[in-house]
């Protein structure tokens, strides 16, 4: 009796518990997983897109490059009035 017992219940706990867990893992898990990268990840990067750090980035960034651009082309245009 022993004997049968403690294999039915090795198998019954193997196969449950490997089934259970499989299934757990595959469609809980993986639903969760997909639904917090998806929602998530989608509200994150609308909120960064449209949170204004995309567009402070952008503004910021072009802003510096075009005074930049624009100081040394003023430099330039007064070192060569200069240079004449």
């Amino acid at each position: 009796m022993d004997g049968w017992m403690d294999g039915w219940m090795d198998g019954w706990m193997d196969g449950w518990m490997d089934g259970w867990m499989d299934g757990w893992m595959d469609g809980w898990m993986d639903g969760w997983m997909d639904g917090w990268m998806d929602g998530w990840m989608d509200g994150w990067m609308d909120g960064w897109m449209d949170g204004g750090w995309m567009d402070g980035w952008m503004d910021g960034w072009m802003d510096g490059w075009m005074d930049g651009w624009i100081d040394r082309s003023i430099d330039r245009s007064i070192d060569r009035s200069i240079d004449r």
